[in-house]
């Protein structure tokens, strides 16, 4: 019988720290995306090359995905985030102190390593839960993360407009101590579930990627819809600092409060996969999406426009992907670090491919052409969902 305040196994006490941690870090890598006005002007950056900085910080947390994350099958999950921890202090502040868009390249590529700690804790906390209770945690995680992802906007915008950019890292600075200590107080220690070398770890996922069909669907269309989810905020900022909006940068970054309706995605999607099933939501989830750049294309240059499009693309994305990593975390109990670094690293792959694409489109071919991209990009995603879901289904009813 399960303790009114514990889920399988996860106190809620320490369930909240995990979601919470994970809300912190995840911030880091989006928080200089609503300053990138800013620091063009503060460090003489071209327009083009802005592009660069928030795909600094994504290709370094696609990187810890594949070289670090692994690392909590055969290590202490709780050690590792420790050492992480420290190494995001030491990114953040070298942030701080960036000179020219070089050492700014380089700070991101630490921070987007060091925040791999999202990726520690999220396999920790499946493995200290019974299955039936997954889709609960998960979402639970979900919603830390994209309070994250989304209020990191709101945050930097107001930060930097009353303090500077720089200010911005030094307040996140504070918080990794903050977590870094909670998290090494509290966190629960770890069994290793793989005696690999590391050699052979990482070896294995390539195996893991072969073996799982369910595995490598979750992890294209993930990537496809993160990638225009970034591409749309890398860019958003651009877009209303110009005309007709001509918004300042804390107003640019006020729409983050906006796309919290994407926790109501992930809460909700939570609760009812297991009654509905994985592909059904995600399919769901594809086609708010997709609605959303609908109205971006038709209304995107009114402010009504942006706020309907920005609640159903958030709602979207993290409606799907609560679903889309429960339906992986269930392959295989001894590999679930490997398994959700596959899935993380292709996944925050296209949210860096996305960033630098869409800031160089609407360079080019100005807002509709960036609207235009999102919609071809998901309707792929959606056709491919679809078909493998009809394959997976004739196969189980044979």
């Amino acid at each position: 019988m399960k303790h009114q305040n514990s889920i399988a196994g996860i106190n809620r006490g320490l369930l909240f720290l995990m979601a919470a941690a994970i809300s912190a870090t995840a911030a880091n890598l989006y928080y200089n995306q609503p300053l990138l006005p800013s620091i063009a002007e503060s460090l003489g950056i071209a327009s083009e090359n802005l592009g660069l900085i928030p795909m600094s910080t994504q290709v370094g947390y696609a990187a810890a995905i594949f070289f670090i994350s692994p690392l909590g099958d055969r290590y202490d999950r709780k050690q590792l985030i420790r050492y992480l921890s420290l190494t995001l202090i030491a990114g953040l502040v070298a942030t701080y102190f960036a000179s020219s868009l070089v050492f700014l390249l380089i700070a991101g590529l630490i921070v987007g390593l060091s925040s791999n700690i999202t990726q520690q804790i999220i396999p920790l906390a499946s493995s200290l839960i019974a299955p039936e209770d997954r889709g609960k945690v998960i979402s639970t995680l979900m919603t830390g993360l994209t309070v994250g992802i989304l209020l990191s906007r709101t945050i930097s915008g107001t930060i930097s407009e009353h303090f500077g950019w720089r200010a911005v890292y030094l307040f996140a600075a504070a918080l990794a101590v903050i977590f870094g200590l909670l998290l090494a107080f509290y966190l629960p220690k770890t069994k290793p579930t793989s005696n690999l070398s590391y050699p052979k770890l990482l070896a294995s996922m390539l195996d893991l990627l072969k073996k799982y069909s369910v595995l490598r669907d979750a992890a294209l269309v993930g990537g496809l819809w993160f990638a225009v989810f970034n591409a749309l905020w890398a860019t958003l900022a651009i877009h209303v600092m110009d005309s007709p909006f001509n918004y300042s940068v804390q107003q640019a970054g006020m729409f983050g409060l906006i796309a919290l309706a994407g926790t109501l995605g992930a809460k909700v999607s939570g609760r009812l996969v297991n009654r509905y099933g994985a592909n059904k939501l995600i399919a769901a989830g594809l086609l708010f999406i997709l609605s959303g750049f609908v109205v971006f294309a038709l209304w995107g240059d009114t402010l009504a426009g942006l706020i309907v499009g920005i609640i159903l693309v958030d709602l979207g994305v993290f409606g799907s992907q609560v679903p889309n990593q429960v339906r992986i975390f269930s392959l295989d109990p001894k590999a679930q670090s490997r398994i959700n670094a596959i899935y993380m690293l292709c996944y925050y792959l296209g949210g860096a491919v996305g960033s630098a694409i869409g800031v160089h489109v609407i360079a080019v071919g100005g807002w509709i052409a960036l609207t235009l991209f999102g919609l071809v990009i998901i309707v792929l995603a959606l056709i491919y969902h679809l078909m493998r879901s009809r394959k997976q289904a004739i196969s189980a009813n044979h």
